[in-house]
């Protein structure tokens, strides 16, 4: 009698796992409103601090509340939040590539507030509330992103 052994043969699959945006999304959303909430506390207490902060050219110059630093939160997290989605559905590292680039862009970001036209104190408070802001918004982005195993 003859026997046959099959050799089988097993090639893994080369996929990615890619995280719901629903859960990117949801996860976005928190993270914009924890950080408007942040911001929004620590411009209360910035102003709290230093007094009434204005910006623009003398003249014609703007009043920061504290609803504007949540404001200001709120905007830029629009833009992270359709960035999030879009690395979800096209990067091979969704939650890699954010955290790099959120980082990469929040430094830029500071540009605004040391280029503004206001006094010393001012510019240095708006600087850290940029800084608030993203070690609240880009962890809770970055953990939306991450890709769960098993």
């Amino acid at each position: 009698m003859t026997s046959t052994q099959i050799a089988a043969t097993y090639a893994p699959q080369q996929t990615t796992s890619r995280p719901p945006i629903r859960r990117v999304v949801g996860g976005s959303v928190v993270g914009a409103v924890a950080g408007a909430a942040a911001l929004f506390g620590y411009g209360a207490a910035a102003i709290a601090v230093h007094g009434p902060m204005q910006v623009g050219d003398p003249g014609d110059t703007t009043p920061i509340t504290a609803a504007s630093f949540a404001i200001g939160v709120l905007f830029s997290s629009f833009f992270g939040i359709v960035l999030a989605v879009a690395l979800a559905r096209w990067a091979k590292h969704p939650a890699r590539t954010f955290q790099i680039t959120a980082i990469a862009l929040t430094a830029v970001s500071l540009w605004a507030p040391f280029t503004a036209h206001t006094d010393d104190a001012t510019r240095f408070l708006l600087a850290v509330g940029h800084v608030v802001a993203a070690c609240v918004v880009i962890p809770l982005i970055v953990r939306s992103l991450e890709t769960r195993l098993g």
